[in-house]
């Protein structure tokens, strides 16, 4: 029986350089107007499903009551017809647009962002998903189809920065792997509202760029007991959150303008919107993004007045936040929310527990 050596790792990466370099000469001494894919190690890769960048509303209908092969046949019929826009179709086109900004500053930089279509579809369905992107002029040349299985576990072999579904359960998976990931809702056609000059992605910060562990203190001893906490513990970072690396991931993008001179001119804006007050909790926030090397452009303290009317204002083309009674109320007034299902907020809707914490259960045992 042969012995298996062990892998060396300076070979694999010195003759991944050598594919990468291959792959990239013999593209470039090609003519198409296709700009190249970056490289997944250097790449904010935002892994989408098909349902999230396109409205397939109808076509699921037909899976749910048909059965797959219907399905799978009546998108071979309407290959030649392209599906409609879904909700993360405008956040795609705003990634393509800072990624032509990128390559202006930087021609051969591998910085850029990379879409890549993520979803458990059959390959027979591909062709009518490759048709509407090309329809749309959208740059996804990367796609994994799963047919039928979860997309979940090629996640990490993609790279993947940030991936959005439309599925809570496969949302709540990647973010057990310990990848950024959040639910997409619709909220009726808001594409002509959103800028298309300028990303503008908002995030709420506990459990979503923050840990949970202030959370369980106002849900379990209310907010006084919530506020002592954060005045003793101001200077102590909070922990990190499930989207902490993708706001770092666009920070990386941002410091590129920001080495140019573009910084007023930035096509990437961030947000935060919390519930949290500025005077009694506030400066905790504030200094964990800072002790993390982290910037956010705008931070809106609402002291728990409702956070529809300012999402309003600021149109973001995505906004993460952990609580659906505030994703309800961002949908309402017209904004793309996404739902990232962490932390103990998912015990509680509108303040109210609708599960009973373990910690509980056992107590009264």
């Amino acid at each position: 029986m042969s012995e298996i050596k062990p892998t060396d790792p300076a070979a694999t990466n010195a003759g991944e350089e050598k594919d990468w370099a291959a792959a990239k000469a013999f593209f470039d001494s090609l003519k198409t107007r296709k700009p190249r894919p970056p490289k997944p190690q250097y790449a904010v890769t935002i892994a989408v499903s098909s349902r999230t960048l396109f409205n397939m509303v109808a076509e699921r209908k037909i899976y749910e009551e048909e059965g797959v092969e219907k399905y799978v046949t009546f998108q071979q019929e309407h290959e030649n017809e392209p599906l409609m826009p879904g909700v993360a179709f405008p956040l795609v086109k705003a990634l393509m647009t800072v990624n032509s900004r990128l390559r202006q500053l930087y021609p051969d930089s591998e910085e850029l962002f990379d879409i890549v279509l993520m979803t458990n579809n059959h390959a027979q369905v591909g062709v009518r998903l490759i048709n509407s992107i090309n329809h749309y002029d959208l740059t996804i040349e990367r796609f994994c189809m799963t047919g039928g299985k979860s997309p979940i576990g090629y996640l990490k072999a993609y790279m993947t920065n940030l991936y959005l579904s439309k599925d809570g359960e496969k949302v709540t998976e990647a973010i057990e792997e310990g990848i950024a990931a959040a639910t997409m809702f619709a909220s009726g056609d808001v594409e002509n509202q959103l800028s298309d000059t300028q990303l503008k992605v908002a995030f709420d910060g506990d459990a979503v760029l923050f840990s949970d562990e202030s959370e369980i203190i106002v849900k379990q001893h209310g907010l006084d007991t919530f506020f002592e906490h954060e005045k003793e513990f101001e200077n102590k970072p909070l922990a990190q959150g499930p989207l902490k690396c993708f706001l770092e991931a666009l920070g990386k993008l941002q410091r590129k303008f920001y080495a140019k001179n573009e910084r007023m001119n930035c096509p990437i804006r961030t947000y935060l919107v919390t519930a949290r007050s500025a005077a009694s909790s506030g400066a905790r926030v504030l200094k964990t993004l800072r002790s993390w090397g982290l910037e956010i452009d705008e931070a809106l303290f609402l002291a728990g007045a409702p956070k529809g009317p300012l999402l309003q204002m600021i149109r973001p083309h995505i906004f993460f936040d952990d609580q659906m009674s505030h994703i309800e109320g961002a949908k309402e007034l017209g904004t793309v929310a996404a739902h990232v299902p962490y932390g103990i907020g998912q015990k509680y809707h509108k303040g109210e527990l609708i599960e009973q914490p373990v910690n509980d259960v056992k107590d009264k045992k």
